[in-house]
């Protein structure tokens, strides 16, 4: 009868010819690093990537500037409300550190115009779709009170009809915009890639 190994000894004859490669650690923790940097920028836009990047020895800029860039590109997105400007704004900053291009920068000044433009336009359809709703929600409220006996009160968004109907123009508008934030990716990424 054979001798029963455990799992760490198999494990162990089976790695037992691998090798690591130093070279390929250090690009990725440096690649790590990057990430990291890119994080601390998000978390606090007074901090400078270019002034910490400078930390760093030469030779590992380039896995840590794609670090970065591996975080920054997918923050490039259709703001929610007004306080993630400054965060889309400080994106394009860390991103004209590692993009050398005139071109994208002012593609980018654009596009946080544009985002900028946006929320004023999601407001106005927020406020317009109220107000073209308000007849109707008037009515289930009155319908309800009539049923019940006492006044009622309804939250638009309590009403999957309402709901329905916001999205639908909601989503007309981010369709729109969308397409402006896909292109500066694009661009970011095939600018990155040279």
């Amino acid at each position: 009868m054979g001798r029963i190994k455990s799992a760490l000894e198999i494990a162990l004859e089976r790695t037992e010819g691998v090798k690591t490669d130093k070279a390929s650690v250090g690009l990725f923790e440096a690649r790590q690093q990057g990430k990291r940097l890119a994080n601390a920028f998000l978390a606090d836009f007074s901090k400078n990537p270019e002034d910490e990047l400078k930390k760093y020895p030469k030779d590992q800029w380039d896995s840590i500037k794609q670090g970065m860039f591996d975080v920054l590109v997918p923050q490039i997105t259709l703001p929610v409300n007004a306080e993630d400007l400054p965060r889309i704004e400080a994106v394009g900053r860390g991103l004209r550190l590692l993009i050398n291009d005139g071109h994208f920068a002012t593609m980018y000044k654009q596009l946080v115009q544009v985002l900028s433009r946006y929320l004023g336009e999601a407001a106005h359809y927020d406020q317009a779709i109220r107000q073209q709703y308000a007849p109707k929600l008037r009515q289930k409220e009155e319908e309800l009170s009539r049923r019940i006996g006492r006044e009622v009160r309804l939250d638009p968004f309590q009403d999957p009809e309402f709901v329905a109907f916001y999205n639908q123009n909601l989503n007309a508008l981010k369709t729109n915009y969308q397409t402006a934030v896909d292109q500066v990716r694009e661009e970011a990424e095939r600018l990155w890639e040279k």
